[in-house]
């Protein structure tokens, strides 16, 4: 879908978004998508336990232990991620000679089995592996602990890590960079991978990792959160706008492509570059609502999610909307946590009945929507029924209706004008029920209900561009039709699926 937008540069339904049935099929495409994941891999360690008596040594708590375990962090997390939705990622990092070195590549390699992914850990005597202690107890962390190399690697490591990656970019559909400041990103390393993706047309994602986002120059997306976002641009983040312009500064200053900033309870918001002078486009995607236990690695969770999007050949948006989504599960469990293939359908299938609702829409609030799809150069179809009983002929009807436009609207009778079309006996369900169906279809984007026994003045009133209608009518039967082909509008009778109907449906129910 491309990223079209609303005006005044704020997004709409119709920004690139996909619908939550579009979107969980999308979750399928993530499955083998090749990622690079170059970056700061370190070991998490928490140990849990419980609190049941302050020290005598010191006003301090004392934690029993009961459990202690461990599992990648940094860009280890990122790979976690993606191995959790299906993708094939190939990181590459730099780890001490020691003993939590060979468990961070004992990990990465349990992890990425599955997938087939790969990993490349250089060891390096002078550079110990990155270590994260975290002390729980009831569900909170009472302490951290971080071990961290004194300096980067050194020149010969760094030249090992560069051409390791440049060999393995070659077989990459997104890259990611994730930084957490422990030295392997640096700026010559960062210009030469994202130079050389370039030159493959091959997205460049950064998690970043200090104020001089200048050093990722040329990249296609930075993903930094709100306080990033804030003390990168100079500029204050408090809500839409400034948010929005602090993007725009750090595009302009630090040679960006494009930033996706993430603001927790606020959601997230893109900003890409304008083309030809344009203003940058806008979109500001509302947080999934979430009881939240731990943010922990959600931002590794983001760039995972949304690089695989890309790579998959998702819009911005939509790899976005997945994104956000996937964070949502994760802060809603403890510790650096992953959201898998199943937990983000799940979480989208439960919210497609709230989804449907909003479908179902007055004349006036249609009207403004679809002046505003126009706006977006989007092509309007329309159709009517009844529509009670939905059976398979129906779906069949309004798949090749909304194949025939970018948004369609259903007029949909209401029950006192199926009374007196179909009798005293009809319908058998009634117009709330009948919308709620309808607007649980992916293919129709609206529902309207009117009570005229004709859709005249809806079509008046709505000036589609394709009326759509089945071909057991004919173009001088079908209400309406000279009213848009009045105006340059267009009428399909769209092929029937033979042998349903819902007459013939209550009939063998009656006799039975």
């Amino acid at each position: 879908m491309s990223g079209k937008r609303n005006s005044a540069g704020k997004a709409g339904s119709d920004s690139g978004e996909l619908s939550r049935s579009d979107l969980a099929r999308a979750v399928e495409s993530l499955t083998g998508v090749r990622v690079l994941v170059l970056g700061d891999i370190m070991l998490d360690r928490f140990v849990y336990g419980s609190v049941e008596r302050i020290s005598p040594e010191a006003p301090i708590p004392v934690l029993r232990i009961a459990e202690e375990t461990a599992m990648l962090g940094g860009a280890g997390n990122v790979l976690r991620n993606l191995a959790a939705l299906g993708a094939r990622p190939h990181g590459i990092a730099v780890v001490g000679e020691d003993a939590a070195g060979a468990q961070v590549e004992d990990l990465a390699r349990i992890c990425m089995a599955p997938v087939e992914g790969e990993i490349e850990l250089l060891r390096m005597a002078s550079h110990p592996t990155t270590i994260k202690d975290r002390f729980i107890a009831a569900g909170q962390q009472l302490l951290r602990v971080d071990r961290d190399p004194e300096a980067g690697p050194d020149a010969a490591t760094a030249e090992r890590v560069e051409a390791a990656a440049l060999a393995a970019l070659e077989k990459a559909s997104v890259v990611i960079l994730s930084d957490y400041g422990k030295g392997l990103l640096g700026e010559r390393l960062v210009a030469a991978v994202i130079a050389a993706a370039a030159r493959r047309g091959c997205p460049v994602v950064v998690d970043p990792k200090g104020r001089d986002f200048a050093r990722y120059r040329g990249a296609s997306w930075v993903t930094p959160n709100r306080r990033e976002l804030q003390e990168a641009s100079g500029q204050s983040t408090g809500d839409d706008e400034a948010v929005a312009a602090a993007a725009r500064k750090l595009i302009a200053e630090a040679g960006l492509a494009a930033v996706l900033a993430t603001r927790s309870e606020q959601g997230m918001t893109l900003v890409i570059s304008g083309v030809g002078g344009k203003d940058a486009a806008v979109h500001h995607l509302k947080a999934e609502a979430r009881e939240i236990y731990d943010v922990s690695g959600a931002g590794d969770t983001v760039v995972a999610a949304f690089a695989a999007g890309l790579g998959a050949g998702l819009a911005p948006v939509a790899a976005a909307q997945l994104a956000n989504v996937a964070a949502a599960i994760v802060v809603g469990k403890l510790g650096t946590a992953v959201a898998r293939p199943g937990e983000i359908l799940h979480a989208l299938h439960a919210s497609e009945l709230l989804a449907a609702e909003a479908k179902v829409v007055d004349l006036e609030s249609l009207a403004e929507q679809v002046a505003q799809w126009r706006q977006a150069g989007l092509k309007v179809g329309f159709t009517n029924g009844c529509f009670d009983l939905l059976h398979p002929g129906h779906v069949a009807l309004l798949e090749r209706a909304r194949a025939a436009c970018d948004r369609l609207v259903v007029g949909l009778n209401n029950d006192a004008s199926v009374r007196r079309l179909k009798g005293a006996a009809r319908p058998v369900q009634g117009e709330t029920a009948r919308a709620a169906v309808l607007a649980s279809l992916a293919s129709v984007n609206r529902v309207v209900i009117f009570a005229e026994d004709t859709p005249l003045a809806l079509i008046e009133a709505l000036r589609p561009d394709v009326l759509v209608k089945g071909a057991d009518y004919s173009l001088e039967q079908v209400v309406g039709a000279d009213v848009v082909q009045g105006y340059g509008g267009r009428v399909v009778l769209a092929e029937l699926s033979p042998g349903h109907s819902t007459t013939a449906t209550i009939e063998r129910l009656t006799r039975g």
